[in-house]
């Protein structure tokens, strides 16, 4: 079977999505009857139905949800090879560092400092580095061991901490010196916030569902929600806010990502003070 092409694979992805071929040309701007013959030919080449068709548009069968997972992952990677192979041609174009908001502030300068060259600071919501760095918007990521995506970089340990728990200041556990995880984690009228998994997918729990900072911190100035985070992390601390210490919390480790064989590997791994 000779291999699919990205064409196929955007019409296909195009057809999936929007599960409806007019829709889908449109999208894509073409005409609709060469859209469907593509996925004709599509299904003949694998040898399997991708899609039930009626009058009202389309469904997905077992298989052709299989490819449009596959073909979304092959598209960001082309898509990613591109964008790396641009930036790596262009000598001109500054280092990019792609870090949460909020991450240290002092650590995040002592970093720019050490690596000299122009730096260009990407700034993104928690657990979108590792995206950043696959499809080819960063060179490298200040990230956290062990809540952040690592698989497949290449790190270098920066820094290792504790944790605390943000608390609403007017809450009882705002006077507290420290507290233990099982006590932050079942407050009956502070419920923990919960974080999205690496696979976007939330934990059960009664505390709010974020996705951003801002988002968190409105929360925790309301008094709906607490956090545990690294120590560090608290540079966006409101004055609404209170630190306590977690003893019981496992520490962080703060790392440099790149991607294996990136060009940038000796420079990061002399600013990180590491020896290969």
């Amino acid at each position: 079977m000779d291999d699919l092409e990205t064409r196929e694979l955007r019409y296909f992805v195009a057809v999936a999505e929007e599960l409806h071929f007019g829709r889908a040309a449109t999208r894509l701007g073409i005409a609709q009857p060469p859209l469907s013959r593509a996925i004709h030919q599509l299904e003949r080449r694998l040898g399997v139905q991708l899609l039930d068709r009626d009058r009202r548009g389309a469904a997905l069968t077992g298989a052709g949800q299989v490819l449009l997972r596959e073909a979304r992952t092959a598209l960001d990677a082309v898509a990613a090879a591109a964008r790396r192979t641009r930036r790596a041609g262009d000598p001109a174009r500054p280092l990019v560092l792609v870090t949460k908001a909020g991450a240290s502030h002092e650590l995040l300068r002592t970093l720019l400092d050490a690596l000299a060259d122009p730096v260009e600071v990407l700034l993104c919501e928690v657990g979108e580095q590792a995206h950043r760095l696959r499809d080819g918007q960063a060179d490298i990521a200040l990230m956290h061991r062990p809540f952040d995506d690592l698989a497949g970089f290449d790190t270098a340990d920066l820094h290792t901490e504790s944790q605390v728990a943000i608390v609403p200041a007017a809450h009882p556990l705002a006077a507290r010196e420290s507290v233990t995880l099982a006590e932050v984690s079942f407050v009956p009228d502070l419920p923990i916030a919960r974080w999205p998994r690496l696979d976007g997918t939330y934990p059960d729990g009664p505390g709010p569902e974020v996705r951003t900072q801002s988002q968190l911190a409105q929360l925790v100035a309301l008094g709906r929600t607490l956090l545990v985070i690294p120590a560090s992390s608290r540079a966006w601390q409101w004055p609404e806010h209170v630190a306590v210490p977690v003893t019981d919390a496992p520490d962080v480790t703060t790392v440099l990502a790149w991607p294996p064989g990136s060009p940038v590997e000796s420079l990061v791994r002399s600013a990180a003070g590491l020896r290969v």
